[in-house]
């Protein structure tokens, strides 16, 4: 099933980002704040009355008037894009004006699903307005009021209405997907071909479910695999010319449609935080991770430098394997499918429980939870309840006594006791009796 997008449009100042942060607060994820990794707020990933959703927040630009319909074009164009719900945000307080009409008309040609959702509707004036927004023409108007919480649900009704009509492709249980991606021109694609023709077992080419996604079924070493490649966002004259931080966006639907993620990097360009941003969300998403230094065959560093680089800017994930290859020359092009298939199966390794139980209690004697307001946290039982990603419950006596860094200790004593490369883990802890 494909996990559907909806993006939040509207001018500047009409409450994108407090709508945003109103639906986002409600997100289920399954790493909460991850230590290292610092996102701009231009997406989540959110949960309503059993749907997943991808939110995307197009807001949040204060322009001069010379630019202003250029950058409202440029916003309206990105979510008619991505999304298959449009959220049309409207100032309730306030008159239709040319930039809303722009809007409309933009929308209006994307043959897309759009929700009008009148805002601030906590105003009199508002009330006294709200039918003035129906020449819009749109079929569906929610009124809402983002900062006091009123309307939001009805809204969400509406967003999700329609969603367990969107299919997506679908493969075996046996089939290991893999998704290429990070920022524009650091070589995807061209690393994608060279792996195809390296292997010469390409079955078929079949279009993806974004515009710039294409899924490639292919085998090796008897085992079938789908590689996604996310190509950058296609450039159309100047309009498109300030959009690259939205590239991420490519990147959402083929990494929750993945079961490994190749993060792919330029070294020579040196590592920004994009890069980050697009290799947290595979971390939020429960992935497993491979970072790709591409084009190692221009570079004249060391690579014992090189590492210790990536593992200070990823800091968050220290357990991804790192490999160095080059898609013009092919060098290493080898070392790479190792990595994903050892990642994968990381991700979906059942680990025994005694041994489990026996390296904690070891663990927790060797190195005692600290003690907090006279309570010390006791572990009784450990198992594990999921995988892809493997999710390890703790059986405690007081979850509220469970130190980050004690959690963290735990975490690297599993770590040294199996072999979890390439994929993170998730540590619940439960208290006795709930």
């Amino acid at each position: 099933m494909k996990i559907p997008t909806v993006a939040l449009v509207g001018k500047p100042n009409v409450g994108k980002s407090t709508l945003f942060n109103r639906i986002a607060g409600k997100r289920i994820s399954i790493i909460e704040d991850t230590p290292g990794v610092t996102r701009d707020r231009i997406y989540s990933m959110c949960s309503y009355n059993d749907y997943k959703f991808h939110l995307i927040d197009t807001g949040g630009i204060d322009l001069g008037n010379e630019d202003f319909n250029k950058e409202i074009r440029v916003q309206a164009s990105l979510a008619i894009d991505e999304a298959d719900v449009i959220v049309f945000i409207v100032d309730g307080k306030d008159d239709l004006g040319p930039n809303d009409y722009l809007i409309k008309d933009m929308l209006k040609k994307s043959n897309k699903k759009v929700i009008v959702a009148i805002n601030k509707m906590d105003s009199k004036v508002a009330s006294d307005n709200v039918y003035n927004f129906y020449e819009l023409g749109f079929e569906h108007y929610i009124p809402i009021s983002a900062e006091h919480n009123s309307g939001i649900y009805n809204l969400l009704d509406e967003i999700v209405k329609d969603f367990k009509d969107v299919k997506d492709i679908e493969y075996g249980e046996d089939v290991v997907k893999f998704c290429v991606i990070g920022r524009p021109n650091v070589g995807k694609s061209s690393l994608v071909n060279a792996l195809l023709n390296e292997e010469r077992s390409i079955v078929s080419n079949v279009s993806g479910t974004t515009r710039d996604a294409i899924d490639t079924p292919f085998t090796y070493n008897k085992r079938d695999f789908v590689v996604i490649d996310t190509a950058g966002i296609r450039k159309q004259g100047k309009i498109y010319e300030d959009v690259e931080r939205y590239s991420v966006l490519r990147a959402l639907k083929a990494i929750d449609r993945s079961d490994v993620c190749l993060v792919v990097l330029n070294i020579e360009e040196g590592i920004i935080e994009q890069d980050k941003h697009i290799a947290g969300y595979a971390i939020e998403a429960g992935k497993a991770v491979v970072i790709v230094v591409n084009k190692w065959d221009k570079s004249k560093k060391d690579m014992n430098l090189v590492t210790k680089e990536i593992r200070s800017h990823f800091a968050f994930m220290p357990y991804a394997p790192i490999v160095f290859t080059s898609a013009l020359t092919k060098k290493r092009i080898h070392t790479l499918m190792p990595e994903v298939i050892k990642s994968y199966d990381n991700s979906h390794k059942i680990l025994k429980t005694s041994v489990l139980n026996e390296v904690i209690g070891e663990a927790s004697t060797l190195n005692p939870a600290p003690s907090y307001k006279g309570k010390r946290l006791k572990i009784y039982y450990v198992n594990q309840v999921d995988k892809a990603p493997p999710k390890i419950l703790f059986h405690v006596n007081d979850k509220t006594l469970i130190h980050f860094s004690y959690e963290r200790y735990l975490e690297n004593k599993i770590r040294e006791s199996f072999d979890l490369e390439g994929t993170p883990i998730v540590l619940q802890f439960k208290n006795r009796g709930e």
